[in-house]
């Protein structure tokens, strides 16, 4: 019996959504900045003997997540939650889920932003000689991620 190959995940294939979305998930063509880090505490008292700081964990902290799309006729989600940001300042913390599926559309890595919120959304550039599409992208913030692993 031949060993089976495995092949490594392509990052392509993935799906974000959130409950203020219109249709619950959204057609995203880059998601971005799923990132954390942890600070160093670097502590010595002046009384040791060892010559060695001690270091330990701090703070953990989350980078901003980009999501770029393309316009849509009559697709307002990024507008409309960073409207509830910007004008009504309530009710507009959400939980941000980002799907990695495999080639069978089976999870792979979820990511779950929790209480995340835009805070900066760019529009498309115009530019009348070119063939592009249309993207435009919102940063969402957001103050704990959960990873998981398969479905």
């Amino acid at each position: 019996m031949a060993d089976e190959v495995v092949y490594p995940v392509p990052k392509y294939y993935f799906e974000v959504s959130w409950e203020g979305a219109a249709n619950g998930s959204i057609i995203c063509s880059e998601a971005s900045g799923l990132n954390s880090s942890d600070d160093v505490i670097e502590y010595r008292d002046g009384k040791s003997e060892n010559l060695y700081v001690t270091k330990r964990p701090g703070l953990h902290k989350f980078e901003d997540v980009v999501l770029s799309k393309a316009v849509f006729e009559n697709d307002e989600d990024f507008a409309t939650w960073h409207n509830k940001v910007a004008q009504e300042r309530t009710e507009f913390r959400d939980t941000v889920t980002i799907v990695l599926k495999n080639d069978l559309a089976e999870p792979v890595m979820t990511w779950e932003l929790q209480n995340a919120w835009v805070s900066k959304w760019e529009m498309p550039d115009m530019n009348s000689s070119a063939s592009e599409v249309s993207v435009e992208k919102i940063t969402v913030v957001y103050e704990r991620c959960e990873v998981t692993f398969g479905g």
